[in-house]
């Protein structure tokens, strides 16, 4: 037996309750079934009266680029009205949560804390509390396995929507179970279910599920670049590109300025487990240094099953800034007084850890109890051992 995730189980399982009503559908074009129909197509098909769509970060249809506001509109097969949750407003509206039955939410998570998807499945069990609906979750499984679990566990004077659970970079936790998690954890008071997958192990992989990826947004293309994004994407927070713009998101780093070839020989001198480096060149079309050619390296996971993303990204930052401590720096705060690299690692010691010289042993050499901390926690919330 294959794995089945939520969305290809709800028809014959849960279904009945949820077709006489108006759905408010929380989705995008990349979560889809086994055979690739979309959570609208299949909902639609079954008789659900799908009366609102409720779009993530990157709009319904998966591809907007990062940061950047999605409209509203019609989705033309059902007639719903498509609403952004990223932009403008994060949650849904109770006045239009009022003249719904029930909350659906199908969304496709990566496995990292700062993926905006499950901050947006926050807002909306908030919403859904205080309007009285109930929230169905169809679970999906963590494409980068539910064991493994890696970094600092956010602290709750960064949250923000790239990150609003007390929980590790990694989280090892799928989507229903996040849910639960963030509705007891935040007491955000959601009458909640979930559907869960069914045939998947914790062990498993995105590519033991039996499908093709569809990539959840534009720079997550392929799954391995899932399992590098928890430690990649912290070079966001500095003035180092992460790739966007590139065949290659969150596998190159590099900048104008950088010595790649140096890079390279100190970052393979750690031995870091399951990972090796080596010098590129590359010119992004778009994002950070749009048009010019960067120097720098690409990462290569040689045992996935020993790679620790979020360390080797620190690595990568900690030797980029020894190398180049002139031009190298951390983006100052946008808006606010924390910057997007501290909201992004979930505390402010890491970045002044990295700006005194400190070594990686030196930075990481106390997550060991918080992550083993949040593993003891996680088992309340978690559907398989």
């Amino acid at each position: 037996m294959g794995v089945a995730f939520g969305l290809d189980r709800v028809v014959e399982d849960v279904l009945p309750r949820v077709r006489d009503g108006r759905v408010g559908l929380v989705t995008n074009a990349a979560a889809t079934t086994a055979d690739l129909r979309t959570s609208v197509e299949v909902l639609h098909s079954a008789g659900v009266q799908v009366a609102v769509i409720f779009t993530p970060e990157h709009g319904f249809s998966a591809s907007v680029p990062a940061g950047e506001g999605v409209g509203h509109g019609i989705e033309q097969r059902t007639g719903a009205l498509m609403f952004s949750l990223y932009g403008d407003q994060f949650a849904p509206p109770l006045d239009v949560l009022a003249s719904l039955t029930w909350i659906v939410v199908d969304l496709p998570d990566v496995g990292a804390r700062f993926y905006t998807y499950v901050s947006t499945l926050v807002h909306v069990l908030k919403a859904a509390s205080q309007a009285g609906v109930p929230v169905l979750v169809l679970d999906r499984p963590n494409p980068i396995n539910g064991v493994q679990v890696e970094g600092p566990i956010l602290r709750e004077e960064f949250s923000s929507f790239v990150g609003m659970l007390p929980v590790p970079i990694r989280h090892g936790m799928t989507l229903g179970e996040i849910a639960w998690f963030a509705n007891d954890v935040l007491s955000l008071g959601a009458h909640l279910e979930v559907v869960p997958v069914s045939g998947w192990r914790r062990e498993m992989w995105f590519d033991a599920w039996g499908r093709p990826w569809v990539p959840p947004s534009p720079n997550i293309p392929h799954g391995e670049t899932a399992l590098l994004y928890p430690g990649m994407c912290l070079v966001e927070g500095t003035n180092l590109s992460e790739g966007r713009g590139t065949p290659y998101p969150f596998a190159v780093v590099g900048a104008p300025w950088l010595d790649g070839e140096s890079l390279a020989r100190r970052l393979n001198a750690y031995e870091l487990p399951g990972v090796r480096f080596r010098p590129v060149s590359f010119t992004p079309c778009t994002s950070k240094y749009a048009g010019e050619l960067c120097h720098g390296v690409q990462v290569h996971v040689t045992r996935r099953e020993v790679f620790q993303p979020v360390r080797t990204g620190l690595a990568v930052l900690i030797e980029a800034r020894s190398l180049h401590p002139d031009a190298f720096a951390f983006l100052p705060p946008s808006h606010g007084r924390i910057s997007h690299f501290d909201r992004l690692i979930g505390n402010g010691e890491v970045r002044a850890y990295i700006e005194e010289g400190a070594s990686l042993n030196e930075i990481v050499g106390g997550w060991e109890r918080e992550e083993n901390r949040f593993l003891r926690r996680r088992r309340w919330y978690i559907f398989t051992d």
